[in-house]
């Protein structure tokens, strides 16, 4: 009989990957949405993918509601708590974004550990780590964390360390500390399993579709979505992810590098594409009133390090290639129709 294992978030773009990894790895996949009309949606795209569905039951969890949370875990000898909220815009309320991050995850790893589950996963971002006050050339390791006091954090980044800290937090308290596991992504890309492009995604979409005047010199950990996937099912039984952190990123690469890969490999949908590069002081400049841009500030011209040894440790192989997976990333959005 096949191993069950709970998927929150399964209709979101890394939560979808997981997913579809894990029934072709032979798993019955308990899969979270907000929706019930997400979960045909979710069928669609992965059969489309050429996913064997018959292994995927969908259920329906509020990340702030306790409702349904014991009986989707119950049986599961893994969860993946992948679901998180993710805005473009800045929210009016921080809390808006803040308290459903830390609920959701709460309300993941104790249902995970009521029902004695042997391992939950907790994707968390590199956004909890990156923005620790170090000095030029530091190597990023699982031991950083972005502290909640650094001026000018946004919300997105707070609710990625104030959920993350909950995790570990209810891990220590329960003695349960080698029973969670986290992954820390960089910029998440790769081929879509559905018209939802996921966030990252968008900064090349708007490139393509010529959204912006100017490339801003803004240098972000791209890594492909399936490295993410791959990782997150690795943690699942991995004796050394227990009760670790996982950073799954590489080095930032510019937008304008990305542009630099999309008129090499795809010419034929670059017509749109902005030809000029937008200079670093002006990128500065522009952050004061562009709000992706300003809780980005720090990466723009950033050349920061990660240590990617534990994650081709955990995998087994190195991590993908990043113009590759930007190339995808492309087609996809040009299969669909989204440029």
């Amino acid at each position: 009989m096949a191993e069950t294992v709970l998927v929150t978030g399964v209709s979101g773009f890394i939560g979808g990957h997981i997913a579809a990894e894990l029934l072709r790895r032979g798993y019955a996949v308990r899969g979270s949405v907000r929706s019930p009309a997400r979960g045909d949606e979710v069928r669609a795209a992965m059969a489309a993918a050429g996913v064997d569905v018959a292994l995927l039951e969908i259920v329906r969890l509020d990340l702030l509601a306790d409702e349904g949370w014991s009986a989707a875990a119950e049986g599961c000898r893994f969860v993946q708590h992948v679901a998180s909220p993710f805005v473009t815009t800045k929210p009016k309320d921080p809390d808006d974004l803040i308290r459903p991050a830390v609920q959701g995850t709460t309300r993941a790893v104790n249902a995970a550990l009521d029902a004695g589950a042997q391992r939950v996963v907790v994707t968390s971002s590199l956004g909890a780590l990156q923005y620790a006050p170090v000095r030029n050339g530091h190597l990023f390791t699982a031991s950083d964390w972005t502290p909640l006091d650094r001026r000018g954090l946004g919300a997105y980044v707070t609710s990625k360390v104030r959920a993350e800290r909950a995790a570990w937090d209810i891990a220590e308290r329960r003695g349960a500390r080698d029973s969670l596991a986290v992954v820390n992504p960089g910029a998440v890309i790769g081929p879509l399993l559905s018209d939802d492009p996921g966030t990252s995604v968008t900064a090349i979409q708007q490139i393509m579709a010529g959204a912006l005047p100017m490339i801003p010199d803004l240098r972000l950990p791209w890594i492909d979505v399936r490295d993410v996937a791959d990782a997150q099912i690795e943690a699942m039984t991995a004796t050394s992810a227990g009760g670790s952190r996982t950073i799954v990123a590489t080095d930032p690469s510019s937008l304008i590098d990305v542009a630099t890969v999309l008129r090499e490999r795809l010419p034929e949908a670059s017509a749109k594409m902005p030809s000029r590069a937008m200079p670093t002081w002006l990128t500065w400049v522009a952050s004061i009133f562009e709000t992706q841009l300003r809780d980005n500030r720090w990466l723009i011209g950033s050349a920061q390090r990660f240590d990617r040894g534990p994650a081709e440790a955990l995998l087994g192989r190195p991590l993908r290639s990043i113009p590759d997976a930007i190339e995808e990333t492309a087609r996809s959005l040009v299969e669909r129709g989204l440029v």
